[in-house]
């Protein structure tokens, strides 16, 4: 079970435009990295609409959001059209970053998702927070409290 101080586990994705990125593409920025369960969903939507909802702060405070789920980039890119999204998605279908995260396991795992977790790495890829349990509607306040 990862936690704060640790190094936050090497990752490479497709993002919702298509471009694959890793967490060395964030390399002297703080990332938000969230897991949630599935695209368009009532909880992973309230997350995400959270977080489009304050990206400028959590840009002011030095930091780049970067959401992960199982599902497709196809997936992906329906539910940032339909909600707006302002940050990109990484698809992780077949759950190598979910696992690597800790957020692949019980009922998700049963139903094929990711778990809502969410990581804050530093500008030096160490996790200087881990939330096991997000409250999906206002997880934004969260974020920029621990950022």
């Amino acid at each position: 079970m990862l936690k704060s101080g640790d190094a936050a586990p090497a990752f490479r994705g497709r993002t919702t435009e298509g471009k694959e990125v890793s967490l060395e593409d964030f390399r002297g920025k703080k990332l938000v990295l969230y897991f949630y369960p599935k695209d368009d969903t009532p909880g992973c939507t309230a997350e995400a609409c959270s977080l489009r909802d304050h990206i400028s702060e959590i840009r002011a405070k030095g930091a780049e959001v970067l959401g992960v789920s199982t599902d497709t980039v196809e997936s992906h890119r329906k539910f940032t059209d339909k909600h707006r999204l302002n940050f990109p998605l990484l698809a992780d279908p077949d759950k190598t970053i979910a696992k690597a995260y800790g957020a692949w396991g019980g009922l998700g795992k049963l139903l094929g998702m990711a778990q809502r977790k969410t990581f804050i790495v530093d500008e030096k890829g160490q996790l200087t927070r881990v939330f096991d349990k997000v409250n999906a509607r206002h997880h934004a306040d969260e974020v920029l409290e621990a950022l």
